[in-house]
């Protein structure tokens, strides 16, 4: 069955929309983003982030609909994130899509955004298999690491029917997820975003402080792992960001270059090229260190998930999933245990809606459908 299938995501900063034939092929996906509406402010604000998702749901869907050379009344169904993220953008996208689905007569499915990002993971292999590299495909059961600026939780993944391969390499059938492991206070990618407000590096700051830490020493500052006791899959990045903040209070050298890139920032640079000249070597030993920490704990935490949980697989999602150090370090470690290690592509990994579109399919081969009077949800569970 080809079941054409609109996406719409708008959890958090990112318009998209995306058309998913079949759970699995992408016939067009679009992004529209605020970073440059929040940049100044270091961060989302939800007022302004409900306000652009207004001004762009409806040109982002008609141009996602163009680009996959189909019209509304092509689509079998429309799937759209309901939860969890700030209330006011899931609102905005979730709303349109049930005035859409019911203008249109068509289905209109309820995705998880967290669900969206273990998908993107599957979608992502589906890509890879149907190119002219093949790629391995992900087995259940499997450990998932989602970290983004707004998450950080680890799920064990397994099938709903009682069968471990996917179907041709991906789960039309539906999945059962239960949370091992979550952030206690900050996120991953939240901790990546103050650390670079501190350091004057921009935002968002996890791509630049990516790049910046490759010319640093990641051994230069000590930061220790966070104790989470009650469990020991959970994590805790509020004491790092404390722990950069102090070491910059009791070094004042830096404040200098922090207003040297302050004042480059506010000028619209935004490049690590940009920043690099500013930065001396005892802030890019500082950003090194730090993202060595974090890495180490993501690490290591999901990999005793994945021994207590005898994964198959690990799969890591979400936008702080696209770093190069992490990616690097999975690899490895994995490597070493005989442990397959899935990601997506960038475009996957930040917030998309391509995910959301495949996401949907199997709830939509299993009719669970929107009930009428449940809205969008910020807070809604996974597991």
């Amino acid at each position: 069955m080809s079941l054409p299938i609109l996406g719409i995501e708008s959890s958090c900063d990112e318009t998209a929309a995306a058309v998913v034939r079949g759970g699995r092929d992408i016939l067009s996906s679009v992004v529209a983003s605020q970073d440059d509406v929040h940049r100044k402010y270091g961060g989302v604000v939800p007022e302004l982030a409900s306000r652009e998702h207004l001004r762009r749901i409806v040109p982002v869907v008609r141009e996602a609909l163009e680009r996959a050379g189909l019209g509304f009344q092509d689509l079998a169904a429309v799937g759209a994130t309901r939860g969890p993220g700030l209330i006011g953008s899931l609102l905005v996208g979730y709303t349109y899509a049930q005035t859409l689905a019911s203008a249109l007569g068509k289905p209109l499915v309820p995705v998880n955004h967290l669900e969206g990002h273990v998908h993107a993971v599957f979608l992502e292999a589906q890509q890879k298999k149907n190119g002219a590299a093949r790629g391995d495909l992900p087995e259940l059961p499997a450990v998932c690491l989602i970290v983004s600026g707004g998450h950080t939780v680890l799920y064990d993944v397994r099938s709903a029917i009682d069968a471990t391969p996917a179907v041709e390499g991906y789960p039309a059938f539906r999945c059962t997820y239960e949370r091992i492991g979550a952030t206690r206070d900050d996120a991953a990618g939240e901790a990546y975003d103050k650390v670079a407000k501190l350091l004057a590096l921009g935002y968002p700051g996890g791509p630049v402080m990516d790049q910046l830490a490759a010319h640093g020493n990641p051994q230069a500052v000590a930061f220790t792992s966070p104790n989470t006791r009650g469990n020991r899959l959970d994590f805790s990045f509020s004491g790092i960001k404390t722990a950069v903040l102090r070491y910059i209070r009791q070094n004042p050298a830096f404040e200098k270059e922090i207003a040297a890139r302050t004042e480059v920032l506010r000028r619209g640079a935004r490049k690590a090229a940009d920043l690099l000249p500013l930065s001396t070597p005892a802030t890019l030993d500082l950003v090194a260190s730090f993202q060595r920490a974090v890495v180490r704990d993501l690490v290591q935490r999901t990999l005793a998930a994945a021994e207590e949980r005898s994964a198959r697989c690990v799969l890591v999602s979400g936008g702080v999933a696209a770093n190069s150090e992490l990616r690097k370090t999975f690899e490895g470690e994995c490597g070493r245990r005989a442990l397959s290690v899935f990601f997506p592509s960038r475009p996957l990994s930040t917030d998309n809606a391509a995910m959301i579109a495949a996401a949907a399919y199997p709830h939509l081969l299993a009719g669970e459908l929107a009930k009428e009077g449940v809205d969008a949800e910020a807070n809604l569970p996974l597991a």
